[in-house]
């Protein structure tokens, strides 16, 4: 477990610290555990960038939104499934399950989503979309195993309704997969770019992760063994090897910077994460 921890650890802790050395020191290998020709060059032109500021907040929003939704949609969900005398729970749960193996592809999406939906450069088309099928089933499972039918049919005999129940007995008894779930959605949302890239055309709307890489893109240099690079002068050639060792060291800050709030966040989220995912195992 000790190798293992460290296996997992060490890339993100080489980002961390190639972000803050001095890109020589990169590339020559001297940086292994600590960094070397200690410098924020990298960090200060990232943060000087307003677009950086701007992408944080959009993605904090399309998260939180993001989140709210995906839970809204599978809790009633899985809580219905989850009842053996549902009419047609079998076909129904089918039906879900063959969205996960099978669907209308990228380009029927884009029609729908911006010919029919009009939801082009709108919040929505990054926060509306299709629940995950495998947390609706893991959360079927929490619910079915971990709470015991006694309590709903002690309830229903007092005059109970399911939805009642629902929200007064099986979303408090549920803490602990509600917190795995909103942490699933939320790096699902907070990583995600594709779907930003494909509707999204307003800078001002850009997530994060589209920002980062249009910071990246806007560093990009003349490789040195292009024609071009041999026609600068002595000068120049100085500038461009100068802007090539920023670029460099941006790569590394804007990775650690896109995963620094997940983070943060994982900490307060880590003891119900532990009892979720621990769904289906065997008690003694």
């Amino acid at each position: 477990m000790t190798i293992f921890f460290i296996v997992m650890l060490y890339p993100l802790y080489y980002v961390v610290i190639a972000s803050v050395s001095s890109i020589t020191e990169v590339g020559l290998g001297n940086v292994i555990f600590f960094p070397k020709g200690l410098n924020f060059d990298a960090y200060v032109q990232v943060f000087n960038y307003d677009m950086i500021w701007l992408g944080y907040k959009n993605s904090l929003l399309y998260t939180a939104m993001g989140v709210v939704y995906n839970l809204t949609i599978m809790l009633p969900l899985a809580y219905a499934l989850s009842k053996k005398y549902l009419f047609a729970r079998s076909a129904v749960t089918w039906y879900f399950l063959f969205t996960m193996y099978f669907g209308g592809g990228l380009i029927p999406a884009y029609l729908l989503r911006s010919q029919t939906l009009k939801l082009s450069n709108t919040i929505w088309v990054l926060v509306l979309g299709s629940v995950s099928v495998y947390n609706m089933v893991v959360t079927r499972t929490y619910f079915m195993t971990s709470i015991p039918e006694e309590i709903y049919e002690s309830a229903e005999i007092d005059g109970s309704s399911q939805l009642r129940c629902f929200f007064k007995i099986a979303l408090p008894l549920s803490t602990p997969i509600i917190a795995v779930m909103a942490l699933f959605f939320g790096v699902g949302m907070w990583n995600s770019y594709f779907n930003a890239m494909i509707y999204i055309q307003r800078r001002e709307m850009f997530p994060l992760q589209l920002v980062l890489r249009s910071v990246l893109l806007l560093n990009e240099v003349i490789k040195p063994d292009s024609d071009l690079f041999l026609t600068l002068s002595e000068e120049q050639m100085r500038e461009q090897v100068a802007k090539q060792h920023l670029a460099l060291s941006m790569k590394y800050s804007t990775i650690f910077i896109g995963s620094a709030p997940l983070l943060i966040a994982y900490p307060f989220v880590q003891k119900y994460f532990v009892k979720g995912i621990m769904i289906g195992s065997l008690k003694g």
